[in-house]
């Protein structure tokens, strides 16, 4: 087995450092193993200049993983690695998507004895990467107020045992009462599927099926298929969009008539201003942007016919 660099996140907590060590033993007991903790984007930077050619496990959530990706994808390194993951965040939707067990030990075995696969990338005109799933509309107005009430709660519990995982629910919960209407107009491969004219409720891009801790918006992506998945919500009226949640909650939405789900490689949004989610970051307001897939852009060790998880 080729050496290990575990790269975890040094504000960790007490909690998902003991979580870490379970990992860590199964890895040890086959590999040379090497933790190096970082806090900030320059201290990463420095871990993966001395990197070498030892493969380098990512240990934490989506945050973590979209950290070290943009790393190496800005110092061009990122076709020639492969990469684990083992799952410590809150939410883990790349690894539900992957199919990445969420125990960390049966992820340790899969970083030891699972599959080299590609892995594709999303990246927009800026050089920013999404590595799993980027929306904005409705379901960006949710993240930025469930990223506030995960703050809040967080503190209530003990580490990974508290109220922080609601924080998602209360924010998709707020911004269904009073949901955003965004007059964009939206091309997927060239082609105009919304205009100006008519608003839309929110438009999802994914390379993972999930957001928020399981919340499927593109439930049928899988990661390394070589296209991007792409759902976009219609605004039909008040009644549309309660049947649209409830179709959310089961998966179903993607099959209604007032939401167009496709695959392509290339998605630009303009028109009002809006704000993105990507990867559980916020950011915004924009008025453009554009997503282009970047097919295999690296590899992952994965699960030998990895499903997705629930």
């Amino acid at each position: 087995m080729d050496p290990l660099l575990v790269i975890t996140n040094a504000t960790a907590g007490t909690s998902d450092e003991e979580t870490l060590e379970q990992a860590l033993a199964v890895l040890r007991a086959e590999a040379s193993v090497e933790v190096q903790a970082t806090s900030n984007p320059g201290e990463l930077d420095g871990v993966l200049h001395r990197a070498g050619s030892r493969r380098i496990v990512v240990a934490g959530g989506d945050g973590s993983l979209h950290a070290v990706v943009t790393a190496l994808h800005r110092r061009n390194e990122l076709g020639d690695r492969v990469l684990g993951l083992l799952p410590l965040g809150t939410g883990n939707d790349f690894a539900r998507g992957a199919g990445i067990p969420l125990d960390i030990e049966d992820a340790a075995r899969v970083v030891l004895q699972g599959e080299v696969r590609p892995v594709d990338l999303l990246v927009d005109e800026l050089g920013g990467v999404v590595v799993n799933n980027v929306h904005v509309g409705a379901g960006a107005q949710a993240s930025r107020r469930g990223a506030r009430w995960k703050e809040r709660l967080g503190s209530v519990g003990v580490g990974k045992v508290n109220l922080g995982k609601l924080g998602y629910p209360i924010g998709a919960a707020l911004a269904a009462v009073n949901p955003p209407h965004l007059r964009l107009h939206v091309e997927v491969d060239g082609r105009t599927v919304a205009d100006l004219d008519n608003p839309v409720l929110m438009v999802a891009v994914g390379v993972g099926s999930s957001v928020g801790g399981g919340a499927a918006l593109t439930p049928e992506a899988e990661v390394g298929d070589g296209k991007a998945d792409v759902m976009v919500a219609y605004n039909t009226g008040a009644f549309a969009k309660v049947g649209y949640l409830a179709s959310l909650a089961l998966r179903r939405h993607h099959e209604r008539d007032d939401v167009l789900y496709e695959r392509a490689t290339t998605v630009s949004v303009a028109g009002e201003s809006f704000w993105c989610a990507a990867d559980g970051e916020i950011s915004g307001p924009e008025r453009q942007r554009t997503w282009r897939l970047e097919p295999a852009a690296y590899r992952m060790t994965l699960p030998h016919g990895a499903t997705p998880s629930p």
